[in-house]
């Protein structure tokens, strides 16, 4: 982004102390609320749902704002089944013949192991690709930077 495209925040408001702290505890007890899940819906919702939340996603801050990712969404009951196959196939070879011991008593009480019902489950999967480059208008690769570091706050 050039000097000339750069727009400035103008309607920056500082809060009073009191609503800062007070706005800082709401958005933690709220936080704290966090769970990672390995059971979902199977509630069809508004596809504009999700394609809102992806382009929020979007506006993350990213190395040198690249972006580098492309998010897919997945709804198609074939595809799914693929990728719930493929990703057991990894995980039980990965659990079986990678995990350390402590990992096996890390999960024991979550009671989760490589069998992931919930990608068939689910309504839409989102994939996320990486993009270590990009390719300018005169197909030139163009470097990405902190590509893993953007994609996590991105997913995040």
């Amino acid at each position: 982004m050039s000097k000339d495209n750069f727009i400035p925040l103008r309607d920056y408001k500082e809060l009073a102390k009191e609503d800062m702290i007070k706005r800082s505890e709401d958005f933690y007890t709220e936080m704290k609320k966090r769970r990672s899940v390995r059971q979902f819906s199977s509630r069809v919702f508004p596809r504009e749902v999700l394609l809102n939340c992806l382009m929020a996603a979007g506006t993350s801050p990213s190395g040198a704002n690249k972006q580098p990712w492309t998010l897919a969404i997945v709804g198609d009951k074939d595809i799914k089944k693929q990728i719930r196959e493929a990703a057991e196939k990894t995980e039980k070879d990965f659990y079986e013949n990678e995990a350390a011991k402590q990992w096996h008593n890390d999960l024991e009480n979550l009671k989760t192991d490589f069998r992931k019902p919930f990608l068939e489950q689910a309504p839409y999967l989102i994939v996320v690709f990486a993009k270590p480059f990009d390719f300018d208008d005169k197909v030139r690769k163009q470097k990405n930077y902190y590509v893993k570091e953007s994609v996590g706050i991105m997913t995040g």
